[in-house]
């Protein structure tokens, strides 16, 4: 891979984030939207000239990746984008949803009482974003509810680990069709009952109510197959 043909932008001088960080987010966000496609080589050299940057925060960005599992090196060939099936995906969103639900019980014992305002505040807007049937700013107050949560853990470990699973979780949505409008009150419900329990300082019930919203939400978006009836 020359390049000329690698397709992804150059890093901007005025961002703030260190090369390395930079480079991962690029190459992830890459594999993300399918512009790095499954099975094609990266190489260090093409890429850092691709991103105008040196070799060393490539190889950081692509150990990174590695370890994440969107890229693997293979004899002969060297590092190449991971074919991600359905089943890793989903296996992967399940172990989400038992993060989330950690990260939501952590939060009930440990949220600060600006970090509830917060919520709340999100919530509100959420109404406001779902009567609008506004998907991309619920798409945005989603996120920012999210990482205000995981944040109140104050568990570095519980985040990173989490954060390593957004981008399989932003593949499985670009690959399904998707939440419609009609699906959006049921995830306004379910974040309200989330900022219910964590309220009430209640571990086992955030836990049980942030579980349930992350399955139903990978479910919709066509991750996870759909329970059978009667069962």
């Amino acid at each position: 891979m020359s390049a000329g043909t690698i397709p992804v932008e150059p890093l901007a001088e005025e961002e703030t984030l260190s090369l390395g960080e930079r480079a991962y987010r690029r190459l992830r966000d890459g594999i993300v939207q399918g512009t790095l496609r499954p099975g094609s080589r990266i190489s260090e050299r093409s890429m850092a000239q691709a991103l105008g940057i040196s070799a060393q925060p490539v190889r950081e960005a692509l150990r990174r990746l590695e370890h994440d599992g969107m890229v693997v090196t293979l004899p002969r060939r060297g590092t190449v984008v991971a074919e991600i099936g359905p089943e890793r995906l989903a296996e992967l969103g399940r172990i989400r949803a038992a993060l989330e639900g950690v990260a939501a019980a952590l939060a009930a014992e440990r949220m600060s009482g600006e970090d509830l305002a917060e919520l709340a505040a999100i919530v509100r807007s959420m109404r406001g974003a779902t009567a609008a049937a506004d998907a991309e700013a619920l798409a945005e107050l989603n996120e920012r509810f999210h990482a205000i949560l995981q944040g109140a853990t104050g568990n570095l470990f519980l985040v990173k680990s989490l954060e390593a699973l957004r981008a399989y979780d932003d593949l499985g949505r670009l690959r399904a069709l998707g939440s419609t409008p009609k699906d959006m009150p049921k995830a306004l419900r379910e974040h309200a009952s989330i900022l219910a329990a964590l309220k009430t300082r209640d571990p086992a019930l955030a836990e049980a109510r942030m579980r349930h919203h992350v399955l139903r939400s990978l479910t919709t978006n066509g991750v996870l197959a759909a329970p059978r009836q009667g069962r």
